[in-house]
């Protein structure tokens, strides 16, 4: 398995499309979630995925500080193969690079609920009560660095 972790500005086309398909197929068909997938964020996060093959298994993004808020956040995590640990992998790989390259003191995650077990496993705590997000039960999460 290969990570590979780019800026937006580095990614080619092919890679670009290829993670606009990956997400849109997960978080809106799959999840039948109609909302406004691509956004402006991407222009500013670092995009950490895991490759076997030529295809991505695993993803996420990593967006900096002063962006969003005040500290680092880590969203739209993807893994492809589910339960076999790579989704741990793939968020240890962005907190790290949230600490090492951003400094990050604090990382936010707003969590689909399904989701709680795997970020706890990583060291995210549960800091805001339950709430929808595009019809799906959320709750924000943060990692003290």
């Amino acid at each position: 398995m290969e990570k590979v972790v780019k800026a937006f500005n580095e990614l080619s086309l092919e890679e670009l499309v290829e993670i606009y398909q990956l997400r849109v197929a997960v978080f809106v068909v799959e999840q039948k979630c109609p909302y406004q997938e691509i956004d402006d964020l991407d222009k500013y996060a670092v995009h950490i995925c895991f490759r076997e093959n030529g295809k991505i298994q695993a993803y996420c993004r990593v967006i900096p500080q002063g962006v969003l808020s005040d500290n680092v956040h880590i969203g739209r995590v993807i893994s492809i193969k589910r339960r076999c640990g790579l989704g741990t992998q793939l968020l240890n790989a962005g907190i790290e690079y949230a600490k090492d390259v951003f400094k990050a003191k604090k990382i936010i995650v707003e969590a689909q609920v399904y989701a709680r077990k795997l970020y706890e496993k990583c060291g995210f705590v549960q800091v805001s009560e339950e709430f929808l997000e595009d019809g799906i039960p959320h709750i924000n999460m943060e990692l003290r660095v």
